[in-house]
């Protein structure tokens, strides 16, 4: 493991160039949940809870949408180490079209439906009122978010990972100052409770994307738009994004509904109120502990995808992968700290009292920051593997196949059957909703050990 972690100076920071951004743009977003999370929980607990669940399903859709911007990020990336420009404009065509498309239906259906939608994720009157109230707001701004990280995503695989820190910091400050403005009537203006918080979303999501038609306009010097090419991608490039961009797109909204899935099972459980309250808390705090495992991941891809389109053997392909790998496990373990210090110094002092939830809820959020020290060791590894080396590398399908198998034929059944059948208590289904990341990551591991995942999928001519 150390010799693979010898690399030169130069590779690590290149790495840091690329990861430090996107971690501070993961931080940001993450930082945004909180902030909704913090100001809407001391409106009180079922406020708290209507947001989770709303934003279960809008989870969904924004990893549907990732997943089409990740499927065309597979051949921005390589394309970006040949610099052929007009075949990135073609592809990012393609990724405006389909998440354009998908976004306003998704949209649409909320907007018109949003107590039935919303009744998927729990039983709960009382949440299903709060989560269909903040959703039927927020609808829109599903489709201006969808477009703007299309475009953030194909300038990070040019190697430009500042811009989308700079967009979604701009957006997470826009949203927490008229969260405090709409949620508490601020500055002469009416407080709006739960709706004034999805006011506030709502128009970030328009800075979000004045920000990136400003700057794709007048200063976008790594991939300025070809218009014909953005317009008319062409049947090869449409083909190719298909047969590649499909599996990206059905691994992620498969692991998006399947994690939704977990959610929709607290939601049914006795003492339901109680556990997704505590469920709201951990995740929000679980996605700032993740950060550094997206990072990493996410500027591994952007690394190892360039050095195909380059050219490079695959033996030194699979070398950067090792090294690239073993760095994960080194970010998973420090990064475990942060759950374990935060159980043990700030749950009680602070953040419980923050959010004013029961004794119950602070027991459950107790035994679910515990398990995260194990979660999040496990979850930096399988990032990488998944989204880093092998969906960087080219070979989607076993990505694909690797992130939803365990899920699916595993841990969502194992849960439901404890939860429904058993009556089990929530520490026992909690624990086998991780099981599936630990057994992604021994199994993961074991399949890159034949390093055969390294796939040039760029054209020499369009």
């Amino acid at each position: 493991m150390l010799k693979t972690l010898r690399r030169p100076s130069g590779e690590y920071k290149a790495l840091l160039a690329l990861m430090i951004p996107i971690i501070l743009q993961n931080l940001a977003s993450s930082s945004l949940g909180l902030a909704d999370t913090l100001m809407v929980g001391i409106l009180g607990q079922n406020e708290l809870g209507g947001l989770n669940q709303a934003n279960t399903v809008f989870f969904v859709l924004q990893l549907f949408t990732f997943g089409i911007q990740s499927g065309g990020s597979v051949l921005i990336g390589q394309y970006w180490g040949k610099r052929d420009i007009g075949a990135i404009n073609r592809v990012m065509g393609m990724s405006f079209y389909l998440s354009f498309a998908v976004s306003m239906i998704a949209a649409t259906a909320i907007f018109l439906f949003p107590e039935q939608i919303m009744s998927f994720t729990t039983n709960d009157p009382a949440l299903i009122d709060c989560a269909a109230r903040y959703s039927r707001i927020v609808a829109y701004s599903f489709v201006l978010n969808s477009l703007s990280m299309v475009y953030v995503g194909a300038q990070r695989n040019a190697e430009n990972s500042g811009l989308g820190m700079a967009v979604l910091i701009t957006s997470m400050a826009t949203n927490v100052f008229l969260n405090w403005v709409l949620i508490f009537g601020k500055l002469g203006a009416p407080a709006m409770g739960l709706e004034g918080a999805a006011v506030a979303t709502f128009i970030s999501r328009v800075v979000e994307i004045v920000m990136v038609a400003v700057y794709a306009i007048f200063f976008d010097r790594k991939i300025p738009f070809m218009v014909k090419k953005l317009l008319c991608p062409g049947k090869v490039i449409a083909a190719d994004y298909i047969r590649y961009a499909t599996p990206v797109v059905i691994n992620e909204t498969l692991w998006s509904f399947g994690y939704s899935m977990y959610a929709v099972v607290f939601g049914h459980m006795h003492g339901a109120a109680d556990i997704v309250a505590a469920y709201s808390v951990i995740g929000s705090l679980e996605r700032i502990m993740l950060v550094f495992c997206n990072g990493v991941g996410t500027a591994a891809a952007v690394i190892i995808s360039r050095d195909i389109g380059e050219g490079r053997s695959r033996e030194d392909v699979v070398a950067t992968g090792n090294w690239l790998l073993n760095l994960s496990l080194i970010t998973g373990l420090f990064t475990a700290l942060l759950p374990f210090a935060t159980e043990r110094l700030l749950l009680d002092s602070l953040i419980f009292k923050v959010f004013e939830v029961t004794p119950a809820a602070m027991e459950i959020g107790h035994m679910m920051m515990l398990f995260t020290v194990i979660k999040v060791i496990v979850k930096t590894y399988n990032y990488m593997v998944i989204v880093g080396v092998l969906r960087g590398g080219g070979n989607v399908k076993m990505a694909a196949v690797l992130d939803i198998i365990f899920m699916y034929l595993w841990s969502i059944p194992a849960c439901m059957i404890a939860a429904f059948v058993f009556n089990a208590p929530i520490t026992v289904v909690f624990l086998l909703s991780m099981s599936e990341d630990v057994i992604k990551a021994i199994v993961g591991g074991l399949l890159l050990r034949r390093g055969d995942w390294v796939r040039n999928l760029t054209r020499d001519e369009l």
